[in-house]
C-alpha cells in the first residue's frame, strides 16, 4: 500500500509539473514548430508518457525497497514450484495381519510400503514435499512436508504408532479431517492426497469436505477382499466396497494394491505437474522490475526521440551554390576570347576543325 500511494504522489506531482511546462511553452511553439505551432503527432502522447513513467518507476523502486530480500541457493527448488504428497495411513492393528501381496504372505502394513515406496520411485520427489497423518481410533500428523525420504520410510516399514492411540475400532473419517485441517492453508490444487486402508465401515454422513489445495485423490486398498482373518473376534479383510464409496464421495480414484502397483499413468495423471504461463508466475517483484524498466527506458529515451523526430519544422533558408566561372560577356560574333569573370585571364578554346 505504501508503494501505490507514493506512485499516486509522483503522478500528481509530475502531472502538475507537465501542466506548468506546456503553459510556459505555448509562447514559443512558432520558433520551435514553425508556423503550425504544433509538433509531430506521436510527439503530444510525450507529457502523458512522462507522467505514467515517473509513476511507474516510483512505484518499483519503493516496492523493491519495501520486499524482503529473496536468496537463492544452489540446489533451491522455490517454495511456489514445490508440491505436496499427503499420505493418510491406516494404523490399525488389523494392518499387520499377513494376508497381502501376491502370494498373500506379506502383512497388510508391509504391503503398503511396498505400494509407496513404488509410487516415489517414479514420482519427481525433488519437486515434492511429503506430509503423513496416522490414523487408527483417533489421527495425529506425524511428519509435516518433510523432503527427507529416509523418514519417510522409516515411518512406513519400522515406526508403530499403533500404540499412540486407543484400542478401538477404526475411523476412517477421523483420518480425512485431519488430513483435510493439515492441508487446508496449501496452495491451490498442489497437493496429491493418498489414502492407505484395509477398510472399515464409513457412515453415510460425515465425509469432511476436501480443502481447495487438494487437486487428486487415490484411495489404496491394501489386504485379501475374499478370505480374510480374524482379529479381536470378528473376521478383517479388505473391505472394497467402503473403500471404493469413499473414493467415490471424493471425487477420486480407488485402486486395489493388494496384487498390483499403481498404474504409471494413474501415477503421472496424480502427480502431473501443470505448467504455468509467464504470467501466473510472476510475483510482486517481477513486476516492480518490470515498471522500473518501463519508467527508466521512457525517461532516457523520449528527449532522444523527440530531438530528433519530435517536428518536421527545419528554420532557415537554404542558399543554391552559383558556378565560379561566368559565361563571357563578348559577343561571339566578333570572335574575341573569353575572360575568367573572376582572374581576368583569357580563356582559351579551340576553333572549329578546317578540313
Amino acid at each position: 500500500m505504501v508503494a501505490e500511494l507514493v506512485a499516486f504522489a509522483a503522478l500528481v506531482l509530475s502531472a502538475a509539473a507537465e501542466w506548468l511546462h506546456s503553459h510556459r511553452t505555448r509562447r514559443i511553439a512558432p520558433l520551435a514548430f514553425g508556423p503550425t505551432r504544433r509538433p509531430a503527432a506521436w510527439a503530444r502522447l510525450s507529457p502523458s508518457l512522462r507522467v505514467v513513467a515517473v509513476a511507474l518507476l516510483a512505484w518499483g523502486l519503493t516496492a523493491l525497497l519495501l520486499l524482503a530480500p529473496k536468496v537463492h541457493k544452489a540446489g533451491e527448488i522455490p517454495e511456489s514450484e514445490c508440491r505436496d504428497l499427503l499420505l493418510v495411513l491406516d494404523v490399525s492393528p488389523s494392518m499387520r495381519l499377513e494376508d497381502a501381496g501376491p502370494d498373500g504372505k506379506l502383512s497388510r502394513r508391509r504391503r503398503a510400503a511396498e505400494l509407496l515406496t513404488s509410487f516415489f520411485q517414479r514420482v519427481p520427489m525433488e519437486l515434492h514435499r511429503t506430509t503423513i497423518v496416522a490414523f487408527y481410533t483417533d489421527a495425529k500428523p506425524v511428519v509435516i512436508r518433510t523432503s527427507d525420504a529416509e523418514v519417510v520410510h522409516n515411518i512406513l516399514s519400522d515406526l508403530p504408532m499403533q500404540y499412540a492411540f486407543k484400542a478401538g475400532p477404526t475411523d476412517v473419517l477421523a483420518g480425512l479431517k485431519e488430513a483435510a485441517r493439515v492441508a487446508h492453508p496449501w496452495r491451490p490444487k498442489s497437493t496429491t492426497l493418498l489414502l492407505v486402508s484395509d477398510g472399515d465401515s464409513v457412515p453415510a454422513t460425515g465425509m469432511p469436505k476436501l480443502p481447495a489445495s487438494i487437486a487428486h485423490v487415490v484411495v489404496i486398498g491394501v489386504g485379501d477382499p475374499q478370505k480374510g482373518k480374524f482379529i479381536d473376534g470378528h473376521l478383517s479383510r479388505q473391505d472394497t466396497s467402503s473403500l471404493r464409496q469413499i473414493a467415490t464421495r471424493l471425487h477420486g480414484t480407488y485402486h486395489n494394491g493388494n496384487e498390483k502397483h499403481l498404474a504409471t499413468d494413474l501415477v503421472r495423471q496424480v502427480t502431473f505437474v501443470e505448467a504455468q504461463s509467464p504470467l501466473e508466475r510472476l510475483t510482486r517483484r517481477e513486476y516492480a522490475l518490470l515498471a522500473i524498466g518501463f519508467g527508466a527506458a521512457v525517461l532516457g529515451l523520449l528527449p532522444l526521440g523527440l530531438h530528433s523526430f519530435g517536428t518536421r519544422y527545419s528554420p532557415g533558408v537554404r542558399v543554391r551554390r552559383e558556378s565560379s566561372i561566368a559565361p563571357s560577356e563578348a559577343s561571339p560574333k566578333t570572335g574575341a576570347p573569353r575572360r575568367d569573370h573572376n582572374t581576368g585571364k583569357k580563356i582559351v578554346t579551340s576553333g572549329p576543325a578546317r578540313g
